[in-house]
């Protein structure tokens, strides 16, 4: 099986343009390519995997990728997906970031001299002479054509602003300012950045004629890849200081049973025969097809040692309802009232319900267990002595969970 071929197995691939030169340019190692990456946090998440995986898929076969930092396209903000604009960050907190998601990318990806490059797009973008740069770069884009854009029909509704229109300008600057400085022929990016992308494979070959060699492939990172980067809660990030490894671990543990075998096939490098075998698996064997997933992913992302400690403290968890790196919660002496706390605080304070009127309904609908025992009246209390120690494993249901312990 050719690299295009097991791209497009694992369903990675979703659009693209000039589909035989793409085959060959990857197939033979011959591809520079790109992905962009928006610093507007200090670390990657898990909506940013596919992207990963696929760079180092590629890399894997000779293939050079470009991690390009939207440093200067984040001081502008992307419409793309979007109903609100997105709010500014100082120069400070975006190189931060950038310098965040490198030692992260280290990873994937194999920095070191001619395998892989940066770039932050700041470096060209932030010195642009405005006039200069319509007048150059402008001229190549229909106004009309913009418009119909989805990422700007979206917007229009409730507003699109000056600022954000020119977003995609800029990113189709980037293409050919990659193009020109590190002979980048190819550009990656999800679905919900089509248009822009096409916008510059456009202008390089409108700009530099008809035997510029640019091109494009979109992944499924809107409605597959950015889906799996949200819980209930918020981001599962790559930091393990925002997201342990053991509740990475259960993360990909607790995903559904339709998207294990997705998640198997997009996001680890199993052989697709292996992963193929489990496509007639049913029922426990499924639980087993997500522990596999779990441990590949939390390897990936934070080693051998830290996968193999999430997956025994996984199993003491269900087995014993005891584990040693499970996520903690802590209650401090002002929580208790005359040395006591009712469930409904254990549950707000923890983090497991948003507000005591959640945690009622948890208690009632029977979802709440203390200590390996369901809780079942709303009134109940505990002594401040029974948070002391190894403290307590309190669960919201089969996937939410918190040892519980006195500060």
């Amino acid at each position: 099986m050719t690299v295009f071929e097991e791209l497009k197995k694992r369903g990675l691939l979703a659009q693209l343009t000039d589909e035989e030169e793409i085959k060959e340019l990857i197939n033979n190692g011959k591809a520079t390519f790109y992905i962009g990456f928006d610093p507007t946090a200090d670390s990657l998440h898990v909506g940013h995997f596919m992207a990963l995986c696929l760079m180092k898929r590629l890399q894997m076969a000779g293939n050079k990728p470009i991690a390009l930092i939207g440093g200067g396209t984040a001081m502008i903000g992307d419409p793309s997906g979007r109903t609100d604009m997105r709010s500014m960050m100082t120069k400070e907190t975006i190189d931060h970031n950038c310098e965040c998601f490198k030692k992260q990318m280290s990873r994937f990806i194999d920095f070191s001299e001619g395998k892989a490059l940066m770039v932050n797009n700041a470096d060209w973008l932030l010195d642009l002479n405005y006039v200069a740069f319509i007048r150059d770069i402008g001229a190549h884009f229909s106004v009309n054509r913009m418009l119909s854009a989805e990422c700007y029909k979206q917007r229009m509704e409730k507003g699109l602003s000056f600022l954000e229109f020119n977003y995609m300008i800029m990113q189709s600057y980037d293409f050919l300012s990659l193009y020109e400085k590190y002979g980048c022929n190819m550009q990656f990016g999800g679905d919900d950045q089509w248009s822009n992308m096409l916008g510059g494979t456009e202008l390089i070959r409108r700009k530099l004629g008809k035997d510029a060699y640019a091109m494009t492939i979109t992944l499924l990172l809107n409605s597959e890849g950015k889906k799996m980067g949200k819980t209930q809660k918020g981001a599962v990030w790559l930091d393990p200081e925002k997201t342990s490894p053991f509740e990475f671990y259960q993360y990909w543990r607790n995903v559904s049973d339709e998207d294990v075998l997705k998640c198997l096939r997009m996001l680890t490098f199993l052989p697709i025969e292996q992963i193929e075998e489990m496509e007639s698996w049913e029922g426990s064997e499924l639980n087993r097809a997500k522990e596999i997933l779990a441990y590949e992913l939390t390897d990936l992302v934070h080693g051998e040692e830290e996968a193999k400690k999430a997956q025994e403290s996984a199993k003491a968890l269900f087995s014993s309802g005891n584990a040693a790196d499970m996520p903690t919660s802590e209650l401090q002496e002002e929580d208790f009232t005359d040395g006591q706390i009712d469930i409904l605080a254990v549950l707000v304070k923890s983090g497991l319900t948003v507000s005591r009127s959640e945690a009622r309904r948890a208690v009632e609908q029977g979802g709440v267990v203390f200590a390996d025992e369901k809780v079942t009246d709303i009134k109940a209390v505990y002594e401040k002595d029974t948070f002391a120690g190894e403290g307590v494993v309190v669960r919201r249901g089969k996937k939410n969970f918190k040892k519980v312990v006195l500060k």
